[in-house]
């Protein structure tokens, strides 16, 4: 009996220690592992995206904004006919009953149908009331100035983040934090949704740009116009203040709606203010003439021309477009654009010191504007230079720009010499108070207050009558600017085309106190291409309302411009 005992004793024990290890085993050491089991047989956790920040104007009106919209998803194992359900969504959203059979039929417990829809669409099915189908709030992106600089602004993706432009660019900032939900079944096994189990998710922050969308609605309407009557391929016009850096307008055709931008290439997003090189023309005359009037190698009234319809550089003929004979002074050579005058500047100057100073005014270098995708353009070393580069260059062209480069170093004349680094983005803002601010920044010195003055007194001429860039002038206000009509390289022959133009003009008012540097690009217009008689009157146009909207004071009579002399 008592050896029975024992033996009845120690197999209880044993029982009680395999027991105990047992629930060791589950409780200890299996636990995380068959927790995390029961919950995903008993709970499914859904990402809740968070709103996008805003995107506004320099002025405070909404350029990009998230609203809260609906999508709608599927529990398959509630769904007791797949086929007819996929029969009864294809016809409320219009898509592939097929497509969406096989969508509900994934050995998966929770599945998106379709996101973020117009709620007319959401209304439709949630009539229905078909078993199995549920809706979420989500945020969709949205541009309600549709085209209205959509190249800048760029636009975010299905998944909230930024793809292109400013999206891009300041996502870290647009984002915000995601969320998550919990979502449980019942003892029927069914959905409950939503849960305790709830994370809300942390807003992005707004982005403040420094554009101002009236003057960037006043360069878009006339570029259209500018392209409609020229016929031209595209077109581009940046507006900035000389003074801080700032952009206030950047204007590109073709335009496209980032609301839909999956129907454009992506050939068609590209800011091309910002990435493509052109060869400026007659407009980098003005970047050759201030060099040697700092250098001192020439003064504004020193003749430069002698009325020859040509000159032989290295072997190499550059014609003139000047017609009339007689004498040019140096002045004179930039309010005509003689290119044979422009070239003797050039050759006053000499190859490096030419090289340096388009180096100083940041050609062949990034400007770092805050915009992805930009180009540093093209400046070749001196010893890459040919005979005739010297003369070439001074003309604007063995010089590959981006329009970003030429406004920001036009601006330096305009700013008294100081060279600015451009930028689009003033602050970024967290529940309406500023977090994050951003600055004028000066880059350096490129030529002294003397020869900006000097050449700001040039370029008026230039908009003056007898000169090229006369159809810029506006009543009441003096006007400094620099007409270019750049010839395109044919790609079929790899020779300049004497059918294909880059039309251009770029200027700043009021040339005493500027308000606003333009540049105006228009691409292969059809008929006349000189920028004179193409881009200028653009130029007047958009600056003419973008004076009276800034209340710009006219240029009166009794604030003589004055210019200081050796």
């Amino acid at each position: 009996m008592r050896f029975r005992i024992i033996i009845l004793a120690v197999l209880i024990a044993v029982g009680l220690a395999s027991g105990v290890l047992k629930l060791f085993y589950l409780q200890v050491l299996k636990n995380k592992e068959f927790s995390q089991k029961a919950q995903r047989q008993h709970q499914r956790t859904v990402a809740l995206e968070a709103q996008r920040g805003a995107i506004y104007d320099r002025n405070g009106r909404v350029l990009a904004v998230s609203l809260d919209v609906e999508s709608i998803y599927a529990i398959p194992p509630e769904i007791d006919d797949i086929r007819e359900t996929a029969r009864r969504l294809s016809r409320l959203l219009n898509e592939d009953a097929r497509g969406l059979e096989r969508k509900l039929r994934e050995d998966r417990d929770f599945v998106w149908v379709n996101r973020r829809l117009n709620p007319d669409v959401v209304a439709k099915v949630r009539n229905e009331n078909i078993k199995g189908i549920g809706f979420i709030k989500e945020s969709r992106r949205f541009y309600p100035k549709k085209e209205l600089l959509g190249h800048l602004i760029g636009f975010a993706g299905m998944d909230n983040t930024g793809l292109e432009g400013i999206e891009a660019k300041y996502d870290k900032f647009l984002k915000g934090e995601d969320g998550f939900i919990i979502l449980e079944k019942d003892a029927k096994g069914r959905y409950i949704f939503p849960t305790s189990g709830y994370v809300p998710p942390v807003p992005g922050r707004d982005i403040i740009l420094t554009i101002d969308e009236v003057i960037q609605h006043i360069c878009e309407r006339e570029l259209d116009k500018a392209i409609q009557k020229t016929q031209a391929k595209r077109g581009m016009i940046i507006g900035m203040d000389p003074k801080t850096g700032e952009i206030l307008a950047m204007a590109i055709r073709p335009s496209f709606n980032p609301n839909e931008f999956i129907r454009y290439s992506p050939e068609g997003w590209k800011n091309r203010i910002v990435s493509d090189l052109y060869e400026p023309g007659s407009t980098l005359k003005v970047i050759v003439a201030s060099a040697a009037l700092e250098e001192k190698v020439a003064s504004p009234h020193e003749p430069m021309f002698f009325g020859e319809k040509e000159i032989d550089i290295g072997g190499e003929i550059i014609h003139d477009t000047v017609r009339e004979k007689g004498r040019l002074s140096f002045q004179d050579v930039i309010k005509r654009s003689s290119n044979v005058g422009a070239v003797r500047i050039g050759m006053r100057l000499g190859k490096d010191r030419l090289y340096t100073y388009l180096k100083s005014f940041g050609f062949g270098e990034k400007t770092n504007i805050d915009l992805s995708g930009e180009s540093k353009g093209l400046l070749r070393e001196t010893r890459n230079w040919s005979k005739r580069s010297i003369g070439s260059i001074s003309l604007g062209q063995e010089i590959g720009v981006t329009p970003i480069q030429l406004v920001t170093a036009f601006s330096a004349i305009a700013n008294d010499g100081w060279l600015m680094k451009p930028y689009v983005v003033s602050g970024v803002m967290e529940n309406g108070d500023i977090t994050k601010k951003f600055y004028p920044q000066i880059e350096k010195r490129v030529i002294s207050s003397e020869t900006a003055a000097e050449m700001t007194r040039i370029l008026i001429k230039v908009v003056g009558e007898g000169g090229t860039g006369e159809k810029a002038s506006i009543d009441g206000y003096r006007v400094a600017g620099k007409t270019g009509t750049a010839q395109k390289i044919d790609p079929r022959t790899g020779l300049y085309s004497d059918r294909f133009f880059i039309s251009s003009f770029i200027g700043y008012a009021p040339a005493e106190d500027p308000r606003i540097v333009l540049l105006v690009v228009v691409d292969s217009p059809k008929g006349i291409a000189w920028g004179g008689s193409i881009a200028a009157p653009v130029f007047k146009n958009i600056a003419e309302d973008v004076l009276f909207y800034l209340n710009a004071p006219s240029s009166s009579e009794d604030r003589v411009f004055m210019v200081k002399r050796e």
